[in-house]
């Protein structure tokens, strides 16, 4: 496999970091964009980091003077979507601007290789699943229309400029690095697994089961048990998904724009995950039924065919409990860690 100088740009965020942690172990050379405002300092696991933010054009075209590189990878995204609803402002400016940011000093630095991290989002509502890449792209919300948008440039770009570029529209990822040096920890933390175990931690440290605040928004959609389906897939495998995107790119197969959906096809339920969270950690989770909100799609899910087809790429994780099992770990470490640099409490 060739060895690969790699920049990965928002490489300190969930995703991101574990990117950094495959290029790592593959032996590939690993650079890091990054502002820190939602990423970790300390998931970079020593690669090189350049502190930067690609609002500010000097910053990403420093970053880049100079630097003999195989690939650019863009992870750099505000990604929640309730927030993007309530400032749009902030979400064009990061993901658009700051996309075109990036694309224009690559071109004026003659780089013309890009793995973008896209979503499912660009699709909207489902008109049918499981979901292809020739579905619709008509996103519902400010987050997955910055996304759409990007590709779009992505498609002009291609054109104009000769850049090539793989987009890969994930659906929701999980779990964690199997030795620990990176896991998912947002803040605010929305994504359903973490907030799961973070529950299930409460109860295991002693709290009251039925003191839960997890909430299951809706459990009146049209599925088996009532609560929305997900397709699910463990951040290594996306991970893996990008090092044969850049192998792709590097071996002269891309021509132009191309997209693939990354998920493992096949759906779990809101309350199917909660019990293989229980499952997994041994304890009595529960939790309150809150209304489904606006816009939640009943079922999610995947066709991933066409990546095992260009990209070579399958998931090697697609049940649920070893994601879970994998960021169970890891959250009893940290906060194993967290109490023990706290001191006992009991003085």
């Amino acid at each position: 496999m060739t060895k690969l100088k790699v920049l990965v740009v928002g490489g300190a965020g969930y995703i991101g970091s574990h990117m950094v942690l495959a290029l790592q172990d593959a032996g590939h050379s690993v650079t890091v964009f990054d502002n820190l405002s939602r990423g970790h300092r300390d998931a970079l696991n020593g690669a090189s980091l350049v502190e930067g933010d690609l609002c500010r054009p000097e910053d990403i075209d420093q970053c880049l003077k100079g630097r003999d590189l195989d690939v650019v990878m863009h992870f750099a995204a505000l990604a929640y979507v309730g927030e993007s609803v309530e400032k749009p402002d902030l979400y064009y400016r990061n993901n658009v601007i700051g996309s075109l940011n990036l694309l224009d000093a690559m071109k004026r630095r003659g780089l013309n290789r890009l793995v973008f991290s896209s979503t499912c989002a660009t699709y909207g509502e489902p008109r049918h699943n499981p979901i292809q890449e020739d579905h619709p792209q008509l996103p519902i919300n400010p987050y997955g229309a910055t996304k759409w948008m990007v590709e779009r440039a992505l498609a002009d770009y291609a054109l104009a400029y000769g850049l090539q570029s793989v987009a890969l529209r994930y659906f929701n990822a999980t779990g964690a690095d199997t030795a620990g040096r990176a896991w998912e920890r947002h803040d605010p933390e929305t994504h359903l697994i973490p907030l799961i175990l973070a529950e299930a931690l409460r109860v295991a440290s002693g709290g009251d089961p039925s003191e839960t605040g997890l909430r299951v928004f809706g459990n009146d959609f049209d599925t088996p048990d009532g609560s929305c389906i997900r397709d699910y897939i463990h951040v290594a495998d996306l991970a893996n998904a990008h090092l044969s995107a850049a192998q792709r790119l590097v071996a002269g197969l891309v021509r132009g724009a191309e997209a693939y959906n990354l998920g493992n096809g096949k759906g779990f339920s809101v309350l199917q995950v909660i019990d293989a969270c229980r499952r997994v950690t041994g304890q009595p989770i529960t939790y309150r039924i809150a209304p489904h909100r606006a816009g939640d799609p009943a079922v999610l899910v995947a066709d991933a065919c066409l990546a095992r087809e260009k990209l070579g790429w399958a998931p090697t994780r697609a049940g649920l409990d070893q994601a879970i099992d994998d960021a169970w770990k890891v959250t009893m470490r940290a906060n194993c860690h967290y109490r023990t640099s706290r001191g006992s409490d009991s003085t």
